[in-house]
């Protein structure tokens, strides 16, 4: 099988902890009950993205403010939203919607979605991520690129989402053999229209390959008409109990 290579194999061996990495519900008014469920005592969680509308949105929402603090509360990161477009947005833009995440939310860091990979772009990300820093010191900084990048930024972020896409695509994909020089908790994976009976298959491509921050899900894209990960998975217990009882190989 394709991702079965060498090098992944040695990435998986480490016994770095799986956890989920949630890459942000529907608005708290919609899914309620779901976002409730993200802060239930012992779910193996990473962090989850908040992404009020489109980013931070453009005035404070109370109800996501009290899904952030509760999920705080709680011991797990909030990331807020910030999408680059692939480059196309302003650093401007970008910094100004950091601010309101961070002054309206108190997020503890940032997932940079649609981040270019192209080695040209690097300079670029490494100017927003060097900025984000400044003004939040702590911050965890996850770059989105939903394919593997040029290997150059990987020193430049705390993880890297080198996967996000279908369970079509995601069964059949191999691993970038540069990423076997970090450690599997620097990787993230995110892959939906998963169905319940290949779970485990997905999560032993996950360890396989060496990225030890996922999200699985059955939900689709239909086509790319809708957000596959605006709700949780039929089988979010199913899944919580896998990674949480550390299921192996």
């Amino acid at each position: 099988m394709p991702h079965l290579t060498t090098t992944a194999a040695a990435a998986a061996s480490t016994g770095v902890r799986t956890a989920l990495g949630v890459p942000g519900f529907a608005h708290p008014l919609v899914a309620p009950a779901q976002w409730a469920e993200l802060a239930r005592p012992g779910t193996p969680l990473d962090w989850v993205v908040l992404n009020v509308s489109a980013g931070p949105g453009t005035r404070p929402d109370p109800h996501c403010l009290e899904a952030a603090g509760r999920l705080r509360g709680a011991g797990v990161r909030v990331l807020g939203q910030l999408d680059l477009t692939y480059g196309a947005r302003s650093f401007a833009d970008v910094l100004g919607d950091a601010h309101r995440h961070l002054d309206w939310y108190r997020v503890d860091g940032f997932l940079l979605d649609r981040c270019p990979g192209e080695r040209a772009a690097l300079p670029e990300v490494r100017r927003a991520v060097t900025t984000l820093r400044a003004i939040s010191d702590t911050a965890h900084i996850v770059l989105g690129h939903r394919r593997h990048p040029y290997p150059g930024y990987a020193e430049n972020a705390d993880q890297l989402v080198t996967f996000s896409g279908p369970w079509s695509d995601y069964r059949w994909s191999q691993v970038a053999e540069w990423t076997a020089d970090y450690p599997p908790d620097r990787f993230c994976h995110f892959v939906h229209s998963v169905p319940l009976g290949h779970l485990d298959e997905a999560l032993r491509i996950a360890r396989w390959q060496g990225a030890a921050t996922i999200y699985f899900t059955d939900r689709t894209d239909r086509g790319g008409r809708t957000d596959p990960w605006e709700t949780m998975p039929g089988y979010w217990d199913d899944i919580v109990s896998r990674i949480g009882t550390g299921v192996s190989e």
